[in-house]
């Protein structure tokens, strides 16, 4: 990938519509990893923590909201994994505290993809068959 440069602005714009859930969700997370035990890409990982549904969302969005959008490649190629390879948003995720987890996440997918960063389509590996 590019070296990308986010819109800082769009980011921190789009942070501050939510950003009395969020600094809500990030305080009262309390890294207890029970919510690991719901996942089905954690428990398929061999437990591996970046698959913890706790870990996707402080390090996507919390990330950006820390930052105020102001993150390096490397930090963005992160994310990217957190919140599409690591994630399927398959909204099994339970928090004990309450934490919507998937909306955080779907939240971060928003705004990464505002900004061009996305999974980009590979029609010949969708399709190895085809010829």
């Amino acid at each position: 990938m590019e070296n990308l440069e986010l819109d800082t602005t769009q980011v921190k714009k789009m942070l501050g519509k939510h950003k009395a859930k969020m600094k809500f969700y990030l305080g009262m997370c309390a890294h207890c990893s029970l919510c690991a035990e719901s996942c089905f890409l954690f428990n398929s990982h061999d437990n591996d923590p970046k698959y913890m549904p706790s870990y996707k969302f402080i390090n996507s969005l919390g990330t950006l909201y820390k930052k105020k959008g102001r993150i390096k490649q490397e930090t963005v190629e992160e994310i990217k994994a957190n919140i599409w390879e690591r994630c399927a948003l398959c909204t099994r995720c339970y928090c004990p505290f309450g934490i919507d987890i998937p909306s955080m996440i779907a939240l971060a997918r928003s705004i990464m993809r505002s900004q061009g960063v996305y999974p980009q389509y590979d029609e010949e590996k969708a399709h190895p068959l085809a010829e």
